[in-house]
């Protein structure tokens, strides 16, 4: 279909995967894994239901008639009571039981929990396998020395794998918040329409025992451990705002890493991948425009921005429920995870094949050197007998008519030249250029990374060892 709009998020950028996971499909079956445990969980409590009813119900869990429930909303203008007309034809004996004493957002609400929690889930599962393929490069690349930037100055030299440590903290970061917001996922339960549980003191005749027991059975049944202690209609909004900051986070740290990219990429130092028959440019045939780290930046700007949506449907709902978060939800929730599923392709996919230009890495490293050294060729012309002050002086001077010649002139850096010619230091060009060894001018940085991997990050990938080798595939 070509005439109609398709959510480019579904065409061109988010996963299977997270596609499935925010279909009608996942959706309807899910309500109807609720409706089955509602069922059990009131059997078990003493209702009249039977295992005959139950089994009808199971039998045709995943056999949904959508032409049937479709037909049905056409008629009665209400997508859950459509649902439970269908599940009922297909489960004439168990039509009576299902749905019983519930509201609507007993499916509706509880759905939108297990969604979000699965979602999450498969974030999760490429958020580390993004952390994977970064640690390794950050590995392979802790002794290569490169210029760092400060205001995007060049400041005291770093190493290319410390500089992608630090991507990595972000995203670490990014696992533990992510893992407290699963640990925080609390299904609605059976509330009622108010969320007082009013119809459930008719069914059980007051028995509050097992009134109680009815929403502890029915998170355990579908995986969770506990349902929200009160709650007006709907569980509380709040929960969605919570979950997209997860989400907002993710894309703060996406973005960091993809500006670095694009400005490593312009200054010729490493760049994304560049396919074989990939156009750059359809004016400028030499181009290699760094389309995936823009793209991540993109989509990232939308999940930022997205956010406050379900901020302000949190913030302005009536007493116990409005509809106003209806249509938003619908739309903020399902777009920001498919678009964080996308952002994270992208970043699995650029990691796992940067290129590393060294010979550009040493010729800007190489070019700012010189100016960096200063103190440490004061301090080797003083234990000559050079006098600090006076050296100091000359370096300063030294330095600025260097820079000028870069500078103004265009020219090479001819700061060790001058120096070597200026006997007040006393030392040749060659024992000045043994004082240059880029790796002296590091620090710690091999150390930080190493240290870094095995303390913080290697105990995430063993935690998630089974959810690492995926591969992605870039559309388009």
């Amino acid at each position: 279909m070509k005439d109609t709009y398709e959510s480019p998020l579904n065409s061109r950028y988010a996963s299977k995967e997270m596609q499935y996971i925010f279909s009608p499909d996942f959706k309807f079956k899910t309500w109807r894994k609720l409706w089955i445990a509602l069922a059990e969980t009131e059997k078990e409590l003493g209702l009249n239901i039977t295992d005959e009813q139950i089994a009808e119900l199971k039998a045709n869990a995943d056999n949904i008639n959508y032409d049937v429930a479709t037909e049905r909303e056409k008629l009665v203008r209400h997508d859950v009571m459509s649902h439970v007309y269908a599940y009922g034809v297909q489960c004439p004996k168990a039509k009576g039981i299902i749905h019983l004493g519930a509201t609507s957002c007993y499916v509706g609400d509880n759905t939108d929990v297990i969604t979000m929690t699965e979602a999450l889930k498969l974030i999760l599962k490429k958020l580390v396998n993004v952390i994977d393929v970064l640690s390794k490069f950050a590995l392979e690349q802790k002794d290569k020395p490169c210029l760092a930037f400060t205001h995007f100055q060049p400041a005291q030299p770093t190493t290319v794998g410390k500089r992608a440590s630090l991507w990595l903290q972000e995203l670490v970061m990014d696992v533990y918040q992510l893992e407290f917001q699963l640990s925080q996922m609390k299904l609605l339960g059976s509330k009622g329409t108010t969320g007082t549980q009013a119809s459930f003191v008719d069914l059980f005749n007051g028995d509050e025992e097992k009134i109680k027991q009815l929403d502890k059975k029915i998170a355990e049944k579908m995986g969770f451990s506990s349902c929200f202690a009160v709650s007006g209609q709907t569980y509380p909004r709040k929960l969605d705002s919570q979950v997209l900051f997860v989400l907002s986070g993710i894309a703060q740290s996406a973005t960091k890493f993809s500006n670095d990219i694009r400005l490593l990429q312009h200054l010729k130092e490493i760049e994304e991948p560049f396919e074989k028959n990939q156009i750059g440019s359809s004016a400028m045939a030499y181009k290699r425009n760094p389309m995936r780290s823009e793209r991540i930046a993109s989509l990232a700007r939308y999940v930022i921005a997205d956010t406050i949506n379900p901020q302000i449907t949190a913030a302005t709902q009536w007493f116990e429920r409005t509809l106003d978060d209806s249509a938003n939800k619908r739309i903020s929730i399902a777009e920001a995870f498919l678009a964080t599923d996308a952002i994270l392709e992208l970043y699995i996919n650029i990691v796992d094949g940067l290129v590393v230009y060294d010979k550009m890495i040493e010729k800007r490293l190489w070019s700012e050197l010189p100016f960096m050294a200063t103190e440490n060729i004061m301090m080797e012309a003083v234990k000559k007998g050079g006098d600090r002050q006076e050296l100091h002086e000359k370096i300063r001077q030294h330095s600025m008519e260097a820079g000028k010649v870069v500078k103004v002139e265009g020219g090479k850096n001819d700061l060790l030249e001058r120096i070597a010619n200026d006997e007040s230091f006393g030392m040749s060009l060659d024992e000045l250029q043994k004082v240059m060894k880029p790796e002296n001018f590091v620090g710690r940085a091999p150390q930080q990374v190493v240290e870094f991997i095995d303390n913080e990050v290697n105990p995430i990938l063993k935690k998630y060892n089974d959810l690492l080798g995926i591969n992605v595939e870039i559309k388009v």
